[in-house]
């Protein structure tokens, strides 16, 4: 009886520090950092993730199409503004019509870009607060002894 008790007193206790880690997005030079138990995570990383949960799952690839698509119209822009100031420092003959088009191509990837860090905020808070809901953090069981006539017990309320 009493390796019962003790046996489930160590898994109530084990399973309320077993629950899921929550994500952390913090934001850093050039970007966000995403990082989940201390372990730094990929927009890769998160998809796999969250994969279990839909919703949270559907707005973190709609977050990974943006910043992809950013990401090459960001790398475009730059390349075609570091040409002809490239040029320029070399003696040449810029164009700068390439850098002003690469301008605008920056232009365009900010707001995107912009848009699939908030995508993916919204994600992540959607899963964190999915695992509150279903961590059995919440869950605190109460223990009395209890002594009455038929002898002593414990008694678990929770």
């Amino acid at each position: 009886m009493k390796r019962t008790i003790l046996t489930f007193i160590f898994a109530l206790a084990t399973m309320n520090f077993c629950n899921a880690q929550k994500i952390k997005m913090e934001k850093v030079f050039g970007g966000y950092k995403y990082s989940q138990n201390g372990n730094q995570m990929t927009m890769k990383d998160l998809v796999k993730t969250m994969k279990p949960n839909k919703q949270a799952f559907d707005l973190i690839k709609k977050a990974q199409s943006n910043n992809t698509i950013a990401s090459i119209i960001g790398f475009a822009g730059g390349g075609l503004i570091g040409w002809p100031i490239g040029t320029a420092i070399g003696g040449g003959d810029a164009n700068w019509t390439l850098a002003g088009i690469g301008a605008g191509l920056v232009a365009i990837g900010i707001p995107i870009s912009s848009n699939a860090n908030k995508k993916a905020k919204q994600a992540i808070e959607l899963y964190n607060s999915s695992l509150d809901s279903t961590s059995f953090y919440k869950f605190k069981p109460e223990f009395k002894v209890i002594a009455n006539g038929n002898g002593i017990g414990l008694s678990m309320n929770f």
